[in-house]
């Protein structure tokens, strides 16, 4: 793909020209036309795609109208006619109440209307499929078939299913075909079919059809959208914390960040500084190397008691057994593991594989290796994290080889990863840092010994817009 360099554009019509002229780029360049899309867009802008983000952001953009000033895209497959079959979930309400729909709409003749008909004829104990009614003798259309997601073990159970939810599914899809969320001309041709939750608990019936009816009629809106766009998927995916596993798990997607290390040998002084830190998806925690070895790797699941949701980093400073050690880090749940840069290539490339296996992060520390780059340049794959280090014993109040950031970031142009300096890191030399392209701030003593720890957390937070807005103040969630 031929790409753009963009540069930061100045107003909102250059911004809209640029990303114009990208997206015509990205719909035809792989040999048919094809939807663009804000992510193959930002690619052929050679720049990150939570970069265009904030860039639309900024000059209230949105990528529709990027993609309605292009011609409409065809193909020799346009006339193609092929049977529907979409996909629509919602999870309303609250409570043992609660609704989660999952349900397929289709047509008839295809594999929608096969499941239809397989679910009508073949009967399981528990979760005997039912037929939406909005009262007996009165089905909606599109045919729509209920199946029961919690075994129905009695009359209770049942009266629950064939009461508020039947009639709660039923009345969605016809209100759906009423409001023209569904065509009209569909009604007879499409069939639904509709996974419903009655929780065992559940007891209030208007609160049943009430969720039932709200899930189902979302369900249906979502499924016809095609919700949701792959672009939302890749913005939300490493916000999204599940309501009922209860904690996030984050991930290292929109530098800077700051990530506080935990050096002090002291389970007890660990707790009270996490206790301290405000919340703010651009924190990340560093769980030290003289706390680990006082306490070994289980410490992290006593940290998590205090700090459920941070990303945390097990400083191994892993030299050989690389396997064996990325295996440790991540069966005490961190989310990533540091080898030391001065460990054999072999190692290295142990604990990168072995990371990218297990789905955490890999570190390497390059604290006193000389020559940074041959050491990349050795490894068969690089880390997600390369750490420019000057160690405490090293420390003489200034930050040191920042110019070695653009040396990499020149070494290895089409290669992703982060960048982070650790040593002597105070606000005054992070401005310098992250000046120089530094996204982790790797920051110890000057938070962790500090009076007033959310102060000291703030000064950090606060020296980029980005770092600031992130600070949980304000933030509501709008689905």
């Amino acid at each position: 793909m031929s790409g753009i360099d963009a540069k930061r554009p100045e107003t909102r019509e250059e911004l809209i020209k640029m990303l114009t002229e990208a997206a015509k780029i990205e719909a035809t360049s792989k040999g048919k036309p094809t939807k663009p899309t804000i992510i193959g867009t930002a690619k052929t802008l050679n720049v990150h795609r939570d970069t265009v983000y904030s860039w639309m952001k900024e000059f209230n953009v949105d990528f529709k109208e990027i993609i309605n000033q292009m011609p409409k895209i065809t193909s020799d497959d346009s006339n193609k006619q092929e049977n529907t079959y979409l996909i629509g979930e919602s999870l309303v309400g609250e409570g043992n109440e609660v609704a989660h729909i999952d349900l397929l709409i289709g047509d008839k003749n295809g594999p929608v209307g096969n499941a239809f008909a397989q679910g009508m004829t073949m009967l399981s104990a528990g979760h005997t499929p039912l037929l939406a009614v909005i009262r007996p003798n009165l089905p909606p259309k599109p045919h729509t078939l209920i199946v029961p997601k919690v075994t129905v073990k009695n009359m209770g159970d049942t009266a629950k299913i064939f009461g508020p939810a039947q009639a709660a599914v039923a009345k969605a899809v016809a209100d759906a075909v009423e409001e023209g969320i569904i065509p009209e001309d569909k009604a007879d041709d499409w069939l639904i079919i509709c996974s419903v939750f009655i929780h065992p608990q559940a007891a209030d019936f208007r609160k049943i059809y009430q969720f039932n009816y709200g899930a189902t009629k979302m369900a249906i809106q979502r499924a016809l959208k095609k919700y949701p766009t792959v672009e939302k998927i890749n913005y939300d995916k490493d916000r999204a914390k599940h309501p009922i596993m209860g904690f996030k798990v984050p991930r290292l997607w929109r530098p800077p960040y700051l990530q506080i290390s935990l050096d002090a040998p002291s389970l007890e002084g660990a707790k009270k500084v996490l206790a301290q830190i405000p919340g703010s998806d651009r924190i990340i925690i560093e769980v030290g190397t003289p706390l680990i070895k006082r306490y070994g790797t289980r410490v992290i699941n006593d940290l998590r008691q205090v700090a459920k949701d941070f990303f945390m980093v097990a400083d191994l400073k892993t030299l050989d057994v690389g396997k064996v050690e990325a295996d440790i880090a991540y069966e005490d749940t961190a989310d990533s593991v540091v080898a030391a840069g001065l460990a054999p290539p072999e190692t290295l490339d142990s604990v990168v594989h072995e990371a990218k296996r297990l789905g955490i992060y890999a570190f390497i520390d390059m604290l006193n290796v000389e020559d940074v780059l041959g050491k990349l340049k050795s490894l068969k794959n690089l880390p997600d994290v390369v750490i420019l280090h000057r160690g405490i014993d090293q420390e003489t109040g200034r930050s040191s080889g920042l110019e070695r950031i653009p040396m990499i970031r020149e070494a290895f142009p089409d290669k992703k990863f982060l960048i982070a300096v650790a040593g002597g890191i105070v606000p005054e030399t992070a401005k310098e840092a992250l000046d120089k392209g530094a996204d982790i701030l790797i920051v110890g003593r000057y938070i962790t010994q500090s009076k007033d720890i959310e102060r000291s957390v703030r000064d950090f937070l606060e020296l980029t817009p980005s770092m600031r807005e992130d600070v949980d103040l304000y933030r509501v969630h709008v689905e």
